[in-house]
């Protein structure tokens, strides 16, 4: 095999990985075809069987491939990381918007959220590879703040939700609505994300009061 035919197998993987991501987004994961991920990627669908033999595998590796591995990699930094609790969460939040919520691997919690109650485990999978180590990985980020006393102290897994749903919803956005050629206000998703940002570390400063009656109830419980 010549090197040119060998770094094209190589490459194999990720084109239909690409290809798969494409299509899941566009069409949703139930009428996307095998044969269509495997066109996309110009192979032939006996070659995509050989990599990932179903469709609900090739999902698996989309989210794995897209999803996964940043929240791992991001589990290396807070090992690694020197600065603020503050910086730490800014610099993960920030991988995660640029390398997910607004590229097109955003595009597959529109897919989760839009097919889950028929496809369960495929839900259940995306539960146990992304929203488990998301949580645990940003809860350890909230509660080492709140233990250095950089952050004052919140209801941990509740503050997770606090800080990623905008992200999620700016996803969905871009892949859903914001897709479409429909006339509404002119919003810059960069500067929703640096807004929110601000909000959320604004409202973790450990010189801030704590407002609410739910929330300081909340609160006293898990203390």
């Amino acid at each position: 095999m010549n090197a040119a035919r060998q770094r094209r197998k190589e490459a194999r993987p990720q084109e239909l990985l690409d290809a798969a991501l494409a299509l899941f987004v566009e069409k949703g994961f139930a009428t996307t075809r095998s044969e269509e991920v495997a066109a996309r990627a110009g192979v032939s669908k006996g070659t995509l069987y050989l990599y990932f033999p179903s469709k609900e595998d090739l999902f698996k590796a989309v989210i794995r491939s897209n999803l996964s591995n940043v929240i791992a990699e991001g589990e290396q930094v807070v090992d690694e990381f020197e600065g603020t609790s503050a910086e730490l969460l800014r610099c993960l939040m920030q991988t995660w918007w640029e390398r997910v919520a607004q590229a097109p691997a955003g595009g597959i919690c529109k897919v989760i959220i839009a097919e889950a109650r028929n496809f369960p485990e495929l839900a259940e999978f995306y539960a146990q590879e992304v929203v488990v180590p998301a949580d645990r990985l940003l809860s350890r980020v909230l509660q080492q703040g709140i233990e250095r006393g950089e952050f004052r102290p919140v209801p941990v897994h509740e503050a997770v939700v606090a800080i990623v749903a905008p992200t999620l919803f700016m996803a969905m956005h871009k892949h859903s609505i914001g897709a479409c050629p429909i006339q509404g206000p002119d919003v810059d998703p960069g500067l929703v994300f640096d807004t929110h940002m601000d909000l959320m570390l604004q409202g973790l400063d450990a010189g801030k009061p704590v407002l609410g009656a739910k929330y300081n109830e909340k609160l006293t419980e898990t203390m």
